[in-house]
């Protein structure tokens, strides 16, 4: 028996197969002829943070692009390796997304490296991918240090990610012209609780 038989990993896939294969073949047969889904998220990388289960997407909906912390790094084609521009560049040109959200999350790990430090043992990428949006967000916090440092910095940057969105010339043409709609949301672990971007720097709950 490998390890793998015995796996969490192998017991949900033979759940997929039991239960939810039989009705969605039809579905996946379909979508192997392409994809067309109507959104991209750009969402952190935490597991408690899952777009497609917080949406209740079905596949082929969702366009999902995970990082740590939901950055958006600002427009710079300048031949080096970009993965979430590179998503972007896709989603947009190739798919024709009609919506971009940018979905951050309480009790962010990379959002608290940006106010506190990376680990020690995260140095080689963690640290230097955390450093783009830290003086933004240290900022924001030292003016408002009456509000909540954690949930401000977590809005802040997806305040952040939507403004570099609007770096990327084929994304700002789109958005001007009504053809492409950029959400910033905020999703509350604890309460379950999506809260939108509304207007400068206000996060009101979605009903």
């Amino acid at each position: 028996m490998t390890e793998i038989d015995s796996d969490a990993l192998l017991a949900g896939y033979r759940r997929f197969r039991q239960d939810q294969w039989p009705e969605a073949r039809a579905e996946y047969e379909a979508l192997a002829e392409g994809q067309k889904p109507h959104t991209l998220v750009v969402a952190c990388s935490d597991s408690r943070a899952d777009p497609a289960l917080i949406f209740d997407a079905a596949p082929g909906q969702l366009f999902v692009v995970r990082n740590v912390a939901n950055l958006v790094p600002p427009y710079q084609p300048d031949g080096q390796l970009h993965g979430v521009s590179a998503a972007l560049e896709f989603g947009v040109k190739v798919l024709g997304v009609s919506r971009i959200v940018v979905m951050g999350h309480a009790y962010c790990g990379g959002v608290n490296a940006m106010l506190n430090g990376a680990p020690d043992n995260c140095r080689d990428f963690v640290a230097p991918w955390v450093a783009q949006a830290a003086p933004v967000v240290r900022l924001v916090c030292e003016t408002f240090p009456q509000e909540p440092a954690e949930r401000l910095a977590e809005e802040t940057v997806v305040r952040l990610s939507i403004e570099n969105l609007r770096t990327f010339p084929w994304i700002a043409e789109r958005e001007a012209a009504g053809d492409l709609e950029l959400t910033g949301l905020h999703f509350g672990i604890a309460d379950g609780i999506l809260r939108a971007l509304k207007g400068p720097g206000r996060f009101e709950p979605l009903a």
